[in-house]
């Protein structure tokens, strides 16, 4: 006999599934059962919100969804978190969950982990929440859950098993195959439209998030044939080559990048919502699109978020730049503006490389001389002061290289656990034989919600390196309190041994002060088989560059 939980193993499987993060628990360990038999990797975090944040993070270097087992009750309150951030940042997870016995749903009885409505909890943060009220259900939940991450707007599912269900007989699954869906194509009408204003357009912007993120060739292409300036949201990085001519940066809360935009008159807007993380760090307010806003979008409630469009098209992002290069064909387009394009591209770059202050630049040493060492670095990012630098002034040559939890629902404790999910997630396959190494970029503070998980990095055998920018604590707060005349307080936290940590942990872990120090040690760390820490203290560095 197969029972719901060992079928439910095989059905993941048969989706691609090969790594889930969990912790077992006595609500959940007929998950395990199948699991045990399966091909399906598994890491133990040291507690759930890391586990959703590895599967984030393995999403994002993998290309496809991270999944969970979580335990009921505290095991999903503790996720909500990581759930929150993918929310945010539109990446795919599955969280599967035990629940109460059917019989026992919103009983209040005082049953072990008993929430009054689990499902209701998680909605918040998860595409849908569904509970499976029998076995027979699992093959249709499983494949809406699937079709969203593989054609809609992906974001987490959540689906609940209630104990009883886990343990249901389910041999008559077993033959159940998985169901594909493709992507939205473009509506030929919308596309005339669009290829129409776009070919007009003597000064063309394109705006591109990580919604278009596959979509890098082809958007290269279309900014070339329409001598387009180009913006990358965070999660869009190296969608353009760094250096290429027409890449702005992702500079869009800054005044002059602002101008730019203002000077354009058609604006091409592809997989990004516009938000405040990507163009209004500063919250001031104050980016404007006062040309005609052309968005593309899988979601179509996106389309008209934030900035109505003059025209929309729901579409994947790929088929629909592929659709509107063939629109726009060979054929000599309308003579743009001369100051245009590469022109004015280089003219901002320029006028930006001026305006960094000397902390920016300081920073911005430590992510090239980093970059120098590993030029195929993954850099997974917390909120902290040298990612903020980053966002700003790093620009790289591929896509999925550059993320962080700045941006979205802006979270702490990300970076390390995410890591240890992009690590996975960059593993071998068909075309890809070798890892990219994987860099942790976190400061002291962020990295003490999410300590613990250097042991299942060590564990897990990942060899990330962990890059700690410590100052001693929540600088970019206390310095927002002053410029409010607000005192500070709750900032000045007490900051521990983080190399004696680190080498409890079985890490290896150093300090460094210097650019010749810092290279030494990221020369080690890519010969080490474990987890590696390398701590820069902020005022060391600065003074070391005086």
């Amino acid at each position: 006999m197969a029972t719901c939980g060992e079928v439910l193993v095989k059905l993941l499987e048969r989706y691609g599934v090969e790594q889930v993060f969990g912790i077992p628990g006595v609500h959940t360990v007929e998950l395990y059962r199948g699991l045990a038999r399966s091909s399906i990797e598994h890491v133990t975090p040291r507690h759930e919100q890391g586990a959703g944040f590895m599967a984030d993070g393995y999403a994002r270097t993998r290309g496809k969804p991270g999944v969970c087992f979580i335990i009921t009750g505290p095991g999903m309150t503790n996720i909500l978190t990581a759930m929150g951030q993918a929310y945010a940042d539109s990446i795919p997870m599955l969280v599967i969950s035990s629940v109460q016995a059917r019989t026992q749903l919103g009983g209040g009885r005082g049953k072990l982990h008993e929430l009054p409505s689990q499902s209701a909890l998680v909605g918040g943060v998860a595409a849908f929440s569904h509970t499976l009220m029998s076995a027979a259900e699992l093959p249709a939940v499983l494949a809406r859950a699937f079709a969203l991450f593989q054609a809609g707007r992906p974001r987490p599912v959540h689906i609940e098993i209630p104990l009883d269900v886990l343990v249901e007989e389910a041999d008559d699954l077993l033959e159940c195959e998985p169901v594909s869906v493709a992507r939205a194509g473009a509506a030929p009408g919308a596309l005339a439209h669009m290829a129409g204003l776009l070919a007009a357009a003597r000064r063309p912007l394109l705006l591109a998030g990580g919604g278009s993120i596959d979509a890098a060739t082809e958007l290269t292409e279309l900014a070339e044939r329409l001598g387009a300036p180009v913006a990358l949201t965070i999660n869009a990085k190296g969608m353009l080559p760094a250096r290429h001519p027409l890449l702005i940066g992702s500079t869009q809360s800054l005044d002059a990048t602002r101008e730019l935009v203002a000077e354009a008159d058609v604006v091409l807007a592809i997989g990004t919502e516009l938000a405040e993380t990507d163009y209004d760090t500063s919250f001031g307010g104050g980016f404007d699109i006062p040309g005609a806003l052309l968005r593309i979008d899988i979601d179509a409630d996106q389309t008209v978020r934030n900035y109505l469009p003059t025209a929309a098209l729901v579409a994947d992002a790929r088929l629909a730049v592929q659709a509107l290069l063939s629109r726009l064909g060979e054929a000599a387009l309308p003579a743009r503006d001369p100051a245009w394009g590469a022109a004015r591209a280089q003219a901002l770059r320029t006028r930006l490389d001026a305006s960094w202050d000397t902390a920016m630049l300081a920073q911005t040493l430590l992510l090239q001389t980093l970059l120098q060492e590993l030029p195929e670095a993954v850099i997974v990012g917390d909120s902290t002061q040298v990612v903020y630098t980053g966002n700003l002034t790093l620009n790289l040559d591929k896509p999925r290289r550059w993320f962080n939890s700045s941006t979205g629902y802006g979270t702490l404790g990300y970076a390390l656990p995410a890591a240890i999910g992009a690590w996975l997630g960059g593993g071998p396959e068909r075309n890809r034989p070798e890892r990219n190494p994987v860099v942790c970029l976190i400061g002291d503070g962020g990295l003490q919600f999410t300590l613990s998980e250097l042991a299942s990095a060590v564990e897990a055998r990942v060899p990330i390196i962990v890059l700690l920018w410590n100052n001693q604590g929540y600088e970019e707060i206390k310095r927002y309190m002053v410029n409010r005349s607000i005192e500070p307080v709750g900032v000045d936290i007490h900051t521990p041994d983080f190399i004696g940590l680190a080498r409890a942990f079985g890490c290896a872990a150093q300090s460094v002060a210097t650019v010749t120090a810092l290279r030494d040690a990221l020369h080690s760390a890519t010969d080490c088989q474990r987890p590696t820490l390398i701590e820069v203290d902020q005022h060391a560095w600065m003074d070391a560059l005086q």
